[in-house]
């Protein structure tokens, strides 16, 4: 028997990850590649209260990877988290419903973060981050996430000089 799988892709913004999530799901029939980024826009006036939609993006998301999941289909989550609290819940999900569930890291340095993002301005998340504080917030978030590694040893690091086959490698 397969068992289905719930793939974190956490990084910082314009590391690549919504790539790589495009690149894996193409590969596999019906996966689905939950990028929350494209999940908010559906939402009516966003951006009027940011809070309350981040929380009910995560809220479809874990119910769109709950329907996937027990239907034994792979989701991948292309999304960077800094705190644990949805982290925590995509892994309660999973194996609530007896899938696996693996926490993976594209990283990239923070100069490389900066540039990226600063070529990517049709995005869905450049404005949002535009709108809660900019640079400085890409900093901050940077910051998050280093040190959430540093507190989950579950995490996998992928290799940034090639994060297909690295997901591939970690996901064998």
């Amino acid at each position: 028997m397969v068992v289905a799988r719930l793939i974190l892709l956490n990084g910082p913004p314009a590391a690549g990850k919504s790539t790589v999530a495009q690149r894996w799901v193409a590969d596999r029939p019906l996966a689905l590649n939950l990028d929350l980024d494209r999940i908010w826009p559906l939402l009516g006036r966003w951006q009027d209260d940011l809070d309350a939609t981040g929380r009910v993006a995560r809220q479809l998301a874990l119910a769109m990877a709950g329907a996937q999941l027990t239907a034994g289909r792979d989701v991948i989550v292309p999304q960077f988290l800094g705190h644990p609290e949805f982290i925590d819940q995509l892994a309660g999900l999973a194996n609530s419903v007896g899938a696996w569930f693996v926490h993976l890291v594209l990283p990239v340095n923070r100069a490389e973060m900066h540039a990226r993002f600063n070529t990517r301005p049709d995005h869905p998340a450049t404005g949002l981050l535009e709108a809660i504080g900019g640079p400085a917030e890409l900093d901050q978030m940077y910051d998050q996430l280093q040190a959430l590694c540093r507190e989950r040893p579950e995490v996998v690091m992928l290799d940034p000089q090639d994060p297909h086959s690295a997901l591939l490698t970690a996901l064998a």
